[in-house]
């Protein structure tokens, strides 16, 4: 491939359509849903990269796109700080631009650390674009996704659930995704600077990823298991600055055992701390109640509570009861910095924003699924389904798993884009495990998901209301849930050590072309 860079842009020019790039990323994720963008605007950044000579610029244009990526895509964190938690709106604006710049400088680490890499070994431009880059930025990704406990929303294989790419979430998961449309990002930065031999390898790799993809989709990696039960999910839609009000306390328990005893189910689940006070600070008769009703009804309820072990021990948790069952008890494990726990040096921050309840316990990191007629059913809380490889390792530990439930509260979030994309995240957990997703939220998005990522069923949002449906438990185990993100990490490991090696052999060959003219 004989591939000759262009002039170089002004570097001013060049952060400017990183920081542009980075904001157009969002329409490709839900509700929009415009996936091609997510690659178009990669492809761009490497292109810049690419053209770039220098580490420290590379660096910085890294930055500048996942700062544009961030701040676009989770402005809604101002909603929560601001207008819920009471924080001044500068403040409330300043802190979401700390995130987005922390985050950015995690895609910097990886941008910065492919043009090292690009220079240290003279790599050409085809194996920097379909080598080195994709490595470092998947790498880059999956480091957002752990430190610091991790902040993987808007993790670039999201705004592929739909698209061709979703056939390989079974296999690699979401991390996997975004290596396998950086190499299709790579390979369109190299076009501008291709000839047609290039040209028409990229086309056929492009063509040839997606046709694998619709292929993968056919696969069916889990098999349906046992009956099917009928499922009754509670959307309440209680506004957010009422949900701790004392004066509305009475009403909110109101709703949620009149919504729970309307009519039975196999399953009947509600929202995120749908109760919002301890179990010892309800009326004496109102978890009896509840009680009574499983038990006569021969249904099973999950209800959304905090549950205390003590004065100061106290976690975000799901409480099961139905007939013939002991109690069951799910404690969510991944809690949300400064939302469930406070940093270290962070309380003077967290009590500014005036969030109830703000310093949970993490509950352990495997926990039994909850048991409904044959199936088991795997909690999950709000954020926790962000983390796929843990949610994969659940299973593993417990592969009778049959259906997962997400209950969650995104009401924090208003009327904004929070919502659908944390749906999308959803699914994407179905589509890594091959197992059914419930959603039980208290404004949305309440739905139904099948193995495949398609939402069967769903609530509107903002509305009061249950979604009843009857759904099939799958069993069995994909790819992913045996090797979660190894499988994605040695691929990354393989190519940039490809990359190490093919460079090392090239510059022995222009050694000992360069001393055969010495000596001519």
């Amino acid at each position: 491939m004989n591939i000759r860079l262009p002039n170089r842009l002004p570097f001013p020019v060049a952060i400017l359509l990183a920081l542009l790039a980075g904001a157009a990323t969002v329409p490709a994720f839900a509700p929009f849903g415009w996936w091609p963008l997510q690659i178009a605007s990669l492809a761009l950044v490497f292109h810049l990269l690419l053209r770039t000579g220098s580490v420290r610029r590379g660096v910085l244009i890294g930055w500048t796109y996942g700062f544009g990526w961030a701040v676009c895509g989770v402005y809604w964190l101002y909603i929560s700080m601001h207008r819920y938690g009471g924080m001044p709106a500068w403040l409330a604006a300043l802190a979401v631009a700390m995130l987005a710049l922390l985050l950015g400088s995690i895609t910097a680490l990886g941008t910065g650390g492919a043009v090292w890499l690009q220079q240290r070994r003279a790599a050409p431009p085809a194996m920097a674009a379909l080598l080195i880059l994709p490595a470092c930025w998947t790498l880059s990704e999956w480091l957002r996704g752990w430190v610091f406990t991790g902040f993987p929303w808007l993790i670039s294989g999201y705004a592929h659930s739909a698209s061709p790419l979703a056939g390989f979430a079974p296999l690699i998961g979401v991390y996997g995704i975004g290596w396998i449309a950086a190499l299709l990002a790579g390979g369109i930065a190299l076009l501008p600077m291709a000839g047609r031999t290039t040209k028409y390898a990229v086309a056929c790799m492009v063509i040839a990823t997606c046709a694998a993809g619709f292929g993968l989709q056919q696969v069916a990696w889990t098999h349906a298991s046992g009956q099917p039960v009928s499922v009754r999910l509670l959307q309440g839609n209680v506004p957010q600055e009422m949900k701790f009000s004392a004066a509305e306390l009475g009403n909110t328990l109101a709703l949620y055992r009149d919504m729970i005893v309307a009519a039975p189910a196999d399953l009947i689940a509600t929202p995120e701390t749908a109760i919002p006070l301890f179990s010892q600070q309800l009326p004496p008769d109102y978890l009896p109640q509840l009680t009574q009703f499983a038990r006569q009804s021969n249904s099973r309820l999950a209800i959304g509570i905090p549950l205390a072990d003590g004065p100061q021990s106290y976690a975000n948790g799901m409480l099961g009861v139905g007939a013939s069952i002991q109690p069951y008890r799910y404690d969510k494990h991944h809690l949300v910095p400064f939302g469930e726990f406070i940093p270290p040096g962070f309380r003077w921050f967290v009590d500014l924003m005036q969030i109830p309840l703000g310093d949970f316990t993490r509950g352990a990191a495997l926990q039994a699924p909850f048991p409904v007629k044959d199936q088991a059913v795997l909690p999950n809380i709000c954020y926790e389904d962000l983390f796929g490889e843990e949610i994969a390792a659940q299973i593993a530990a417990h592969p009778h798993t049959s259906i997962l439930l997400n209950m969650s509260n995104i009401a924090w979030f208003g009327d904004s884009i929070a919502l659908p994309q944390h749906l999308q995240v959803s699914q994407m957990r179905a589509l890594e495990t091959g197992r059914p997703m419930l959603r039980a939220t208290n404004t949305g998005a309440t739905a139904i998901i099948q193995p495949n990522g398609q939402i069967s069923a769903q609530l509107a949002p903002f509305t009061r209301g249950t979604l009843a449906a009857t759904v099939r438990g799958y069993q069995g185990s994909t790819p992913y849930i045996l090797y979660g993100n190894s499988v994605m990490l040695a691929l990354a490991a393989l190519a940039l050590m490809a990359a190490w090696l093919f460079s090392a052999k090239i510059a022995g060959q222009r050694r000992s072309a360069h001393g055969a003219a010495k000596t001519r």
